[in-house]
């Protein structure tokens, strides 16, 4: 039996018997793209070739792909965990061609990996062709299955529709038809009693797509024509995790390797079972997925935060310490203890996780930490309130307990959500999104700010050294006055700092600015237009003296707020 790094270097030697060029995976992280927080497809990092913007390098190329979905219209974080195949983070093998071969290449290609070099039986594989579209002109995709006729009977060539077979960039641009390759992984009993072809593409968990060839011919104008392209493309993407259950004969994507290295080990450290309680399961598969997310958006630069792509990765990192407080009984931080494990199976591949190891385990133990601190009263809070309302005869939490725990506890409004699905019990959405509104009301009445202009007595740029230091020496930057409510106080840039700036009204680092036996203290520290500025009551005698920056190592983001 092939194990998954194996199967993925297979992949990558045949295409480059093949000609291709074999590049390394784009960051999962997209920071140039404002169309993009995550890289959600193999093509995405091809994106600029495939417009025309962008001459290639390569006529043919080859990679496996770090891909995550899970914002947007390919938002399936409820789902993981509480099935065997959806994921958060998942590999993309895939090859492409600009403007060299085309269809029948890509389709004799992709049969002879699946059935001449990795064995996969032939009875087992169905293939798609697009239909045709009436409305733009197009006839079925009878080149396709000419191809495909010489591999496969025709029972097993299946007509799709425009959704599923026809790929579009958006809604002008490169597009065309596609040809999806699925497995039938049911028992030879379950076979003879349903055609593996009645349920192509109907939902089923083990007839299944696992590879998709895209033949992009075509360019959508503005007013919805289509004129072919210049120079065709192909652009083909395969499910990674589902490739290995195949071939590994298994059910579910977490029974193999690619993911059972590290459930054992989660085991191991939690002392609970796998495959023996149903929530213990669920939780362990969540775990699983989730570190593998975190640590790679981590060595991709992109550190759990408030906004954005850093709050996408903080909300899945919450999501798994909740799993494993609540089902695991890990009260203390526990994930980070996992990513040993991840970069044994994936440092090879993806050597960016190995460089980044001690990082990756600081910044997740952490935030595990934190959270941690704000789950235990959370939960108890919430499970209080269940009580109440059951007591009451109600199915549901009033929005203002829901908020407090928001706004006061920083509980998360999905993790209260998903605690009282659980629970078998639903919020009052409304009367949370009332008080939500009176918030934002009352912060931007409480938010006029009177400030000086900035008075510089350094150039230069902040250096944060948080993650290993507790103290540094520091000089001031620049400083202003601010008053705001009737108080007056200073905000100050530091050269190096080892407070931890926050974001949208949580509680930042707190400690002294030392100077001899003279101590201002530092009594919070935000993160204001890229730069972390500490509030102080007032500044040193002599700003320009050098100074030691000391972190209040008890209160260390003591209180987190969402």
């Amino acid at each position: 039996m092939l194990t998954a790094k194996e199967i993925r270097e297979s992949f990558k030697e045949f295409f480059r018997s093949k000609g291709h060029h074999i590049v390394p995976s784009a960051p999962m992280v997209v920071k140039d793209d404002p169309t993009l927080m995550f890289t959600n497809a193999g093509m995405n990092q091809f994106k600029d070739i495939i417009l025309g913007n962008k001459a290639a390098k390569y006529q043919r190329v080859a990679d496996s792909q770090k891909c995550l979905r899970v914002s947007g219209k390919h938002n399936d974080l409820e789902e993981v965990g509480m099935d065997t195949y959806h994921h958060t983070m998942f590999e993309m093998l895939g090859n492409w061609s600009f403007g060299d071969y085309f269809k029948k290449e890509a389709i004799d290609w992709a049969w002879e990996y699946l059935v001449d070099v990795l064995g996969l039986s032939p009875d087992r594989l169905y293939a798609t062709v697009f239909e045709g579209s009436p409305e733009d002109g197009l006839s079925r995709d009878d080149e396709a299955a000419g191809y495909w006729e010489k591999h496969l009977p025709v029972s097993h060539i299946i007509n799709g529709n425009k959704h599923d077979n026809f790929w579009e960039m958006g809604d002008t641009g490169p597009c065309g038809p596609c040809s999806e390759i699925h497995i039938d992984l049911r028992s030879e009993e379950e076979r003879a009693k349903v055609d593996g072809a009645s349920l192509v593409n109907h939902d089923d968990p083990l007839v299944i797509e696992i590879w998709n060839l895209v033949f992009m011919q075509y360019n959508r104008k503005a007013d919805g024509s289509l004129e072919a392209l210049p120079a065709k493309v192909i652009d083909t993407g395969m499910g990674f995790e589902r490739l290995c259950m195949a071939l590994q004969g298994k059910r579910s994507n977490y029974d193999t390797d690619v993911f059972t290295p590290l459930i054992d080990t989660i085991s191991r450290l939690s002392g609970k079972k796998y495959g023996e309680d149903r929530q213990v399961d669920v939780a362990m598969r969540v775990i699983a997925d989730h570190v593998r997310t975190i640590s790679f958006s981590i060595a991709d630069s992109q550190l759990p935060g408030n906004a954005k792509a850093g709050y996408v990765i903080r909300r899945i990192l919450r999501r798994a310490v909740r799993y494993a407080y609540t089902f695991l009984d890990q009260k203390q931080a526990f994930m980070y203890k996992l990513v040993n494990t991840l970069i044994d199976l994936m440092g090879e591949a993806y050597p960016e996780i190995a460089a980044q190891r001690e990082l990756i385990m600081k910044v997740i133990k952490e935030e595990e930490d934190a959270f941690l601190r704000t789950l235990d009263k959370g939960i108890s809070i919430l499970d209080e309130a269940i009580k109440v309302a059951r007591k009451e005869g109600k199915n549901e939490i009033s929005g203002k307990d829901a908020f407090v725990l928001y706004d006061t506890y920083g509980f998360p409004l999905d993790l209260t959500e998903l605690i009282l699905k659980e629970n078998g019990m639903a919020l009052d959405k409304v009367e949370f999104d009332k008080e939500m509104d009176a918030q934002k009301t009352r912060a931007r009445n409480a938010a006029a700010v009177e400030a000086t202009d900035w008075v510089v007595v350094s150039e230069g740029e902040t250096e944060f050294v948080g993650y290993d230091s507790t103290s540094a020496p520091t000089r001031i930057l620049r400083y202003r006055n601010v008053k705001q409510k009737g108080k007056e106080f200073y905000q100050i840039v530091l050269s190096v700092t080892p407070f931890y700036a926050e974001m949208g009204g949580q509680v930042g680092d707190s400690g002294w600015l030392v100077n001899g036996d003279d101590k201002i203290e530092i009594y919070d520290t935000k993160r204001e237009n890229g730069q972390a500025v500490h509030l102080v009551k007032r500044l040193p005698a002599d700003v320009t003296a050098e100074l030691e920056a000391v972190i209040d190592a008890k209160a260390r983001r003591a209180t987190e707020c969402n």
